[in-house]
Order: structure tokens, then C-alpha cells, then sequence
């Protein structure tokens, strides 16, 4: 047993590496081209720090140690590192360490705690071993043990801390916070299994979310995982709460326009995109129609500010917009105008105020019809997809600890990229500005880089 288990260690050490000759995107850590702007002063944004209440105070830190890496099986099957993060500040702890998949450049974080009442944080009472790699043949740096950690009594744990050894972790290795200022979490992503697909039955590792999410929910994400051997068992480890409701580190107006400086998309048309955008007034000034239900005869003309636009109320039917009546004046404003159109944002608070969300949205007065594209030729298909008033929008998510840009949401139709925020993309956004395409014909917001250069753009 002792000569196969030592042929088998070197069978792994060759395997790794082997591996490590070959990069993998973590290999490289994503990095912004240039460092943060100072942001206008005013409030708690860009801190550092923000207070959750009681005296919980967390900081967000994206530099890390690795632990340990599997070179197989997760997304495309290149595995997944684990770290924990390092160097902390100065009376900060660690909550729970960091992984994500080997398929994409190391960039992500976790927030650790400090406690200035005594009583927010503990050290666990003890350590369960949820996972070893120890008897897997896998391709691996060493072996990994998964712990997680059992909290006093009132208290709930963040994370998981990951060794290269069967020795329990020191008690304070990672503290756990007390039960009010914690919620409850649910999956994010998939970060990593045995096989390239989440097992419903097997183990998993998944990046966690806070199970009550929008503008009013006081939730904050850790950055933390979870490692379960079935996904149908309760989520072993808990998020944070803003115990406060504290507002203070959000973004006043003037850092809300530096954030949008920093940050705003290159938006780029098609050649033969007929229908362009326009600002709303330009379109309620240029012939837009109010049409009332029993009363289709007896449009109403729309005031440029709106107005006479019905107030309140739920989406009912009883009234809608439509383009003005004579044809010349109608193709105009199908048209648009893309001097007078603009941007209209969106700036709202996410994960208990520790993040801020600004949706930038652009109005178009009216959808061209869809078109199949049959090898090199595209085919309209009439009416189809056609409509008045067609709203696109991404969203930026920007950090209140310090600013940066962490995730990109674009509105693609069904099958595209609707219902989840990508991290990936934004190292194409900050390294080129060659960005976001509103495609054609219909008008959907989708990354790309550096192949517009002939496209029309505004910014």
C-alpha cells in the first residue's frame, strides 16, 4: 500500500506538472489598465470600509493566497483553485476563503470582519471535514481538505477554509458572525465537481448569493462558497446583513458622474441599422400619439415633457403610445434621431447598499422586424418583432469599498445573457472601450471587442 500510494503521488506530480507547462486564464490575475479614479469626496463611498451595524465592520480584499487547484473536471473541465485571502488588514479576519474556475482570470474577492463591539465575530468551536481530494486520482496540486466550521451558539458561519493538510485548522483561522446580522444564501454559480456538470448527487462547490435580493433587501454577499455533496441538502453557510439599513456608502451625484466618466460603454450600430434612438422628449415633441381604450378614434397628441401621460395606476391596457398617423411624419420618427438621443440612468442600491447598481438605458421610438439569416443572406420576415418603443439597457455594478467595476449585465433577448451579471467580460471592457453593440435588427445589447471599428458609435 505504502509503494502504491508513493507511485501514485508521483504520478500526480508529473500530471501537475505537465498541466502547469500548459496556462490556464487563472493563471494570469485580471489587473485594470490603469488605477482607480480619486472619487469626488462626500459620505462613506470609496472608503474601504463599510459598517453593517452593532459593530460589524467588513472590508472587501481581492488579493489572495493559493491553497489548493484541481487541474480537471468544473466548467471545460480545467478545474478550480482555492484561496484563502491575504495579506488581511490590520484587525480585519478572515469570514471564508475564495474559488472560483480555472477557465478565467483570477478576479474576485471576499470581505473579512472586525468586530468593535466583542460581540459581532467568534471563532468556531470546532472544524467538520466536508471534503477531501485524498483518495481521488485526479489531476491536483497535492490534496485539498474542505472544512467547515461550527459556530458557538447565536452564531453562523460565512465560508469554508480550505488546507493542503488533514489537520484541523486553528480555532482562529476564520471567525463567525452572530446570527442578527446574518441572511440567509442560496447557489450562484457552478464553480466546480468532479464532472463537467453540476451532479445533482455528488459534490459541488457553488459561489453563494443572498436568497433575498433588490433594491430594499439588506443582504451582502461574502464572496464566499459552499461545499455540499448534494445540492438538495440546505445551504450550509450564511451571507451578511446590513443590521442597519446604512445608506451612507452609497454614491452622492457628483461620484455618481465620475463613476459614469470611468465607466461609460462605446455604443456601436450596424451600417444598415434603419432605426436609431433618440431622447423621449424628442420623440413625444416629433408626433407621439396617446391612444385610450373605447376611444381608439381620438388619439392625443403628447406634450415634449409628458405631461398629460396617465399618472399611477398598474399596467392595465386601458392605454398605450403609438407613432403619429401620417406616413411622412411616422417614418421620421421610426427613424429616430440619434443628435438628440441620450442615456438615461438608473442608480440603485444592491446587497444591503454594499454594492451600487447604475442601469444605463436607451430608448429607441420604434423595432425594426426580425430577419433570418440563411448562410451570407439575411431574409426579413415582415412584420415579425416589429413594435413602438423599445428599450435596451446593461447595467453597470461598481463595489461602494472602493469604486472598481465588478460585473456587467447586458439585456440579450432569451438564450442570450438575460438574468445574471458577467465578471468575465469586464477585462474586455476596461482594456478596450470597443465594447457594446446594439445589435442588428433588433436593437440587443451583447459584448464584443474590437471588431466595430466600421459600425457607427456614439458614446
Amino acid at each position: 500500500m505504502g509503494s502504491f500510494l508513493s507511485s501514485e503521488k508521483s504520478a500526480i506530480s508529473r500530471v501537475v506538472m505537465s498541466k502547469k507547462q500548459k496556462s490556464l486564464p487563472i493563471d494570469a490575475s485580471f489587473k485594470l489598465p490603469s488605477p482607480l479614479p480619486s472619487w469626488p469626496p462626500g459620505g462613506g463611498f470609496g472608503s474601504g470600509i463599510i459598517d453593517l451595524g452593532d459593530g460589524l465592520q467588513v472590508r472587501q480584499i481581492s488579493s489572495f493566497s493559493k491553497v489548493w487547484a484541481t487541474h480537471e473536471g468544473g466548467p471545460d473541465d480545467l478545474g478550480a483553485s482555492f484561496f484563502e485571502p491575504s495579506p488581511l488588514p490590520q484587525g480585519f479576519s478572515m469570514l471564508g476563503c475564495y474559488s472560483q474556475p480555472n477557465n478565467r482570470s483570477l478576479h474576485g474577492w471576499v470581505l473579512a470582519g472586525r468586530d468593535e463591539t466583542g460581540s459581532a465575530l467568534k471563532q468556531p468551536v470546532d472544524y467538520t471535514l466536508v471534503w477531501s481530494s485524498e483518495s481521488l486520482q485526479i489531476k491536483q496540486d497535492g490534496v485539498g481538505y474542505i472544512w467547515l466550521p461550527t459556530p458557538p451558539d447565536g452564531y453562523k458561519a460565512l465560508g469554508h477554509v480550505v488546507t493542503s493538510s488533514p489537520q484541523k485548522p486553528p480555532p482562529g483561522k476564520i471567525l463567525c458572525v452572530r446570527s442578527d446580522l446574518t441572511d440567509q444564501c442560496e447557489f450562484d454559480s457552478w464553480i466546480w465537481g468532479l464532472d463537467k456538470e453540476s451532479d445533482v448527487n455528488g459534490f459541488n462547490v457553488f459561489g453563494l448569493f443572498p436568497s433575498n435580493r433588490g433594491t430594499q433587501a439588506t443582504g451582502v454577499c461574502v464572496g464566499t462558497f459552499v461545499a455540499q455533496k448534494t445540492t438538495t441538502a440546505p445551504v450550509s453557510i450564511s451571507c451578511l446583513k446590513n443590521a442597519a439599513s446604512n445608506l451612507s456608502c452609497m454614491p452622492n451625484l457628483d461620484q455618481i458622474q465620475a463613476i459614469f466618466q470611468a465607466y461609460s460603454p462605446w455604443i456601436y450600430f450596424h451600417p444598415d441599422e434603419e432605426y436609431l434612438p433618440s431622447s423621449v422628449n424628442w420623440y413625444f415633441a416629433n408626433g407621439a400619439l396617446l391612444y385610450e381604450k373605447g376611444e381608439e378614434s381620438k388619439p392625443v397628441p403628447i406634450k415634449s415633457n409628458g405631461s398629460n401621460l396617465p399618472q399611477g395606476g398598474s399596467n392595465d391596457g386601458a392605454y398605450w403610445l403609438d407613432l403619429p398617423v401620417e406616413e411622412g411624419a411616422k417614418d421620421r420618427v421610426k427613424r429616430g434621431d440619434l443628435q438628440e438621443s441620450q442615456v438615461y440612468l438608473h442608480v440603485k442600491p444592491m446587497f444591503g447598499a454594499t454594492f451600487t447598481d447604475i442601469s444605463v438605458w436607451v430608448f429607441y421610438p420604434f423595432n425594426g422586424p426580425s430577419r433570418a439569416k440563411v448562410e451570407f443572406i439575411n431574409i426579413p420576415l415582415g412584420k415579425i418583432g416589429e413594435h413602438v418603443g423599445d428599450w435596451e439597457h446593461l447595467t453597470l455594478r461598481i463595489s461602494n469599498f472602493n469604486g472598481e467595476l465588478l460585473s456587467i449585465y447586458f439585456s440579450e433577448h432569451s438564450g442570450g445573457n438575460m438574468g445574471r451579471f458577467f465578471t468575465a467580460r469586464v477585462s474586455k471592457w476596461q482594456q478596450s472601450c470597443e465594447l457594446l453593440v446594439l445589435a442588428w435588427p433588433r436593437h440587443v445589447c451583447q459584448a464584443r471587442s474590437g471588431f466595430a471599428r466600421d459600425w457607427k458609435r456614439r458614446n
